[in-house]
């Protein structure tokens, strides 16, 4: 066997579960068999429209069969998968498409005009449409499957190869690809086995984004290497997730604080049966000790986590029996990661005492995409710098307490200040903006800005707020762009001239 990578792994499961079930969706269910052959034909049909070993194959849909066929039939050729999120606004999509250089885009049919905004002056030589028709330049995704050989193939792949290019939201005002390589997927996985427990068998529903590194990564490809199944939803309805808890047994299920809120403040959760379920995992934000007693009183308890894209995303986990012991924290470091707190000089700090999240371990990817600056910046003798603040309590369970990168999780989304910033600054009446996350019961965090105007301006709060979300409209995601903008007279500064975000946030909030 050449391929180490992920791109045989569906089937080398056929000699164990042929016939069981690997993906369900809305009516259908694909066995393990199914898949195989239509990953076999999609990475024909790749091949056939010129994609190579390194090549980057892009990804624009929600939740599909097609988005986890596509990832394999990349990864079996040893070309580059890379998904796109589909909240973003068209020039967020042709950036990505330009910057990976994607030569074949895959979309679904409900993303087309999107797909055509974004993608159609970029360098994609192909695409191929789910579930719609085809028309100029665009060819259909089931008759490319239909009319390709299911040949299987050997191409070698290494685990240091890349499988993934998943875009992160720029700290600088542009995204930088994350590389994640066959390796990374393999350990986190192992990762995710061992401290999840994620078994064979396994019925994961996934309500999150498969372009989410935690959906796509400790969900569906996890639980496929164990011969389990994944049930996918196209987007999240809480009574549709409990109706189908019950309906297919699910045992398995990732989420944030807010779909789990919202699972326990629908009217069927009291007389669904959910006896099935036996792992949650919550990610993005704390989970309120509240949800962690109301779901208790079901028997179920809250698996917390810790990650990022950089680190494919594994990196902490909270055990459930220790949830409410340990309110506030994400656990203890994964099996097979390493995880230090340093000063502002690189040295570990004793516990209780809050400096840098350094990562390190064969889950961490090794560069940014064409970034080599970035890349050196964010490294360090082999640890991965998050760029988050956090400490270890006297047991080695880690505490997050901020955000050196003004990272706001909105919903399970990130948010990065400076790319929001750098966009409202365009705006020849601002003098200055500051983007910070406000606490929100429903979405955990929502983005608020405050803006200085330039002297001379005169303008009302509500005309402020009209010309910022008019900028923003269509050039970012909705979810970045802010629920309230408000105006100061002045900002507090550092001496260097730098705005005190700690202080503007106690000023605005009164914290």
């Amino acid at each position: 066997m050449e391929n180490l990578g992920i791109g045989p792994w569906v089937a080398r499961k056929l000699a164990r579960c042929a016939g069981e079930t690997a993906i369900a969706y809305r009516d259908q269910r694909i066995t393990y068999a199914e898949l195989a052959e239509r990953i076999d034909r999609l990475a024909s049909a790749l091949n056939a429209r010129g994609v190579q070993p390194g090549d980057r194959v892009a990804y624009l849909g929600n939740n599909h069969p097609a988005f986890l066929e596509t990832l394999f039939a990349a990864a079996q050729i040893g070309a580059i998968f890379v998904p796109l999120n589909t909240r973003l606004a068209a020039p967020e999509i042709e950036f990505a498409l330009e910057d990976s250089g994607a030569s074949l885009l895959v979309f679904h049919e409900d993303l087309r005009d999107l797909a055509r905004s974004g993608g159609w002056s970029t360098g994609v030589q192909h695409r191929l449409v789910v579930e719609g028709p085809a028309s100029a330049g665009v060819e259909s995704y089931e008759e490319a499957i239909s009319a390709a050989a299911p040949e299987p193939r050997d191409t070698p792949v290494s685990l240091d190869d890349a499988a993934l290019i998943l875009y992160t939201s720029g700290t600088t005002g542009h995204p930088k690809g994350a590389v994640i390589s066959h390796g990374n997927l393999h350990w986190n996985s192992f990762n995710v086995m061992v401290d999840f427990g994620v078994t064979q068998g396994e019925r994961v529903l996934l309500i999150s984004p498969l372009f989410h590194v935690a959906s796509l990564s400790n969900g569906a490809i996890a639980v496929l290497l164990q011969g389990g199944t994944v049930v996918l939803h196209e987007k999240f309805d809480a009574g549709h997730v409990l109706e189908t808890i019950e309906r297919e047994r699910i045992t398995m299920l990732a989420g944030v604080p807010t779909t789990y809120q919202m699972m326990q403040e629908h009217p069927d959760w009291a007389s669904t049966d959910i006896s099935s379920l036996r792992r949650l995992t919550c990610g993005g934000s704390a989970i309120p000790e509240r949800l962690i007693r109301a779901f208790g009183e079901r028997g179920l308890g809250f698996t917390m986590g810790y990650g990022m894209t950089e680190t494919s995303p594994a990196t902490t986990a909270l055990p459930a029996h220790r949830a409410l012991e340990k309110i506030g924290s994400s656990g203890i470091r994964h099996f097979f990661t390493d995880v230090k707190i340093v000063d502002p000089d690189g040295q570990e700090v004793a516990p209780g005492v809050v400096g840098e999240i350094w990562v390190k371990g064969p889950n961490v990817i090794r560069e940014y995409w064409r970034r080599p600056e970035a890349t050196a910046a964010a490294f360090v003798d082999g640890w991965f710098r998050s760029g988050d603040l956090g400490y270890f309590d006297d047991e080695g369970f880690i505490f997050i307490s901020d955000r050196l990168k003004d990272m706001i999780i909105s919903g399970g989304e990130n948010i990065y200040s400076a790319e929001v910033e750098t966009i409202i600054m365009e705006l020849p009446e601002i003098e200055a903006v500051a983007l910070i996350g406000v606490p929100d019961e429903k979405w955990g965090e929502v983005p608020h800005a405050y803006v200085q105007l330039l002297q001379g301006v005169s303008l009302t709060a509500d005309e402020v707020s009209a010309l910022v979300v008019g900028h923003l409209t269509g050039r970012l995601a909705k979810y970045k762009i802010p629920k309230r903008v408000g105006v100061v007279e002045e900002f507090p500064r550092t001496a260097s001239g730098k705005i005190r975000k700690p202080v503007l946030r106690a000023q605005v909030l009164g914290e």
